[in-house]
């Protein structure tokens, strides 16, 4: 099988790098299909979905679901948050997810620990994008829309969600460079060069692998 994970920083275009290699691979996208996925086998929303993947729970959340296993007449008091699934249980869907999506290939995946899941993979090219803070931060503003005021700050917050979501569910430094095969600064290639490379090297790699 032919597998590319990419993970990226916020505010690196990351996704939109997938998106250009899995059109020009011809392989299937897993990005927001992943929510989607996980959000029809565990009867929530995408939205609902979204909101809480790679990220841990917060401690008002964590409160809420112990109230909910020890004290089932607090979970009125502690509403829809104590009725969904836990973190351990959405990583787990979105394993089964990707491992699916896996064996029927060639295949793009998006973050999720992807890249941790199919560390012991041969067939998988594991692609890490980052960019200087300043232009993770520009790239927030200008194309996903976070106020030029909170944006900084969101840039941070949600890099650092993602380094420790990896590092509870996989054990592993999300930014450690031993987990990828190919760290790309999309602000000094740029979003489409970023892609040709990727697509380059995944070509090289696995032969042009068709669906």
């Amino acid at each position: 099988m032919a597998i590319v994970t990419i993970s990226r920083q916020y505010g690196s275009g990351g996704s939109e790098v997938a998106e250009h290699v899995a059109r020009t691979l011809g392989w299937t996208l897993y990005d927001n299909a992943v929510v989607e996925e996980v959000a029809q086998r565990l009867r929530m929303t995408p939205a609902e979905v979204s909101a809480r993947e790679e990220r841990l729970p917060s401690l008002v959340e964590r409160m809420a679901s112990a109230m909910a296993l020890g004290v089932p007449e607090m979970m009125p008091m502690v509403g829809d948050i104590a009725t969904q699934p836990s973190e351990e249980r959405m990583v787990m869907m979105s394993r089964r997810v990707i491992e699916d999506a896996v064996r029927a290939g060639p295949v793009v995946l998006v973050g999720r620990g992807a890249q941790c899941m199919l560390a012991s993979r041969t067939d998988a090219l594991h692609v890490f994008c980052y960019a200087p803070v300043e232009e993770l931060v520009r790239y927030a503003v200008h194309v996903l829309g976070v106020p030029f005021a909170d944006a900084a700050r969101t840039v941070a917050d949600m890099n650092r969600q993602r380094e420790e979501y990896v590092k509870h569910h996989f054990k592993r430094d999300w930014r450690d460079l031993g987990n990828y095969d190919l760290c790309v600064n999309t602000a000094r290639l740029g979003l489409e060069g970023s892609a040709e490379l990727v697509t380059r090297v995944a070509g090289e790699r696995f032969g042009g692998a068709k669906r």
